[in-house]
């Protein structure tokens, strides 16, 4: 008899670290990691200087919450922006200003879309999630999931940027198991832009072999004296 698979709290959470560092190294162009080391905790707070919370329901209940520092978050903001092209004189200078608020809200929108895909894919189950909001605060805030929960549980993890700024993710749930009763395939995730990509380069190609033959022809004639 096959041993059924157990996926566990931390399998999920380690499936969400997973995405936080997909999602900004992409879009940083620097590496972000994670420590293997994972802190369990008692509440989930938001903490200066810059915080965000995401609420999950569904086929799971939990909360996750990241906290940046103002080097932290400057330094993703400012790799960002400047790997999208953008001039250092529209680019903001404090932790403090909307857009950085705002672009990493909204990178955290994008890595939110990932994980509840990954959840997808990998559970055969569905969350849905508020918008998360990121905002700069000065003060420590205690968030809390407004559930009642048999067995909460909730973990921190430290990320770190290119630069060694440091991070943190919280994630609290109710202590959940997957059991995986027979083996099914797991599609793989398809990006937009690797399809655009992959179709400029194949039109790219098709436009340099049917340079290369019309220069051929040319060639051909011109020794016949055409």
């Amino acid at each position: 008899m096959t041993k059924s698979k157990v996926i566990s709290t931390e399998d999920i959470l380690s499936t969400l670290c997973h995405s936080v560092t997909g999602v900004l190294s992409s879009a940083s162009g620097n590496s972000i990691s994670y420590s293997a080391m994972v802190q369990k905790i008692t509440r989930t707070c938001m903490r200066p200087d810059i915080g965000c919370f995401v609420l999950f329901d569904g086929g799971f209940t939990g909360l996750v919450v990241t906290n940046f520092t103002a080097q932290a978050a400057m330094e993703i903001y400012h790799d960002y922006m400047r790997n999208m092209g953008m001039p250092e004189d529209e680019i903001a200078q404090s932790h403090l200003s909307d857009d950085v608020a705002n672009v990493l809200g909204e990178l955290m929108n994008q890595i939110v879309g990932d994980f509840t895909s990954k959840v997808r894919d990998q559970l055969h189950t569905s969350i849905t999630q508020n918008q998360p909001k990121m905002m700069a605060i000065n003060k420590q805030v205690q968030i809390s999931v407004d559930t009642t929960m048999d067995r909460p549980q909730a973990r921190r993890v430290t990320f770190t940027t290119a630069k060694q700024n440091i991070f943190y993710l919280e994630l609290a749930m109710d202590k959940t198991e997957f059991i995986k009763l027979h083996d099914f395939d797991i599609s793989e995730a398809v990006d937009p832009d690797d399809i655009i990509e992959n179709e400029a380069k194949q039109k790219a190609e098709k436009q340099k072999a049917s340079s290369q033959a019309d220069d051929a022809d040319d060639d051909f004639m011109a020794e016949l004296g055409l």
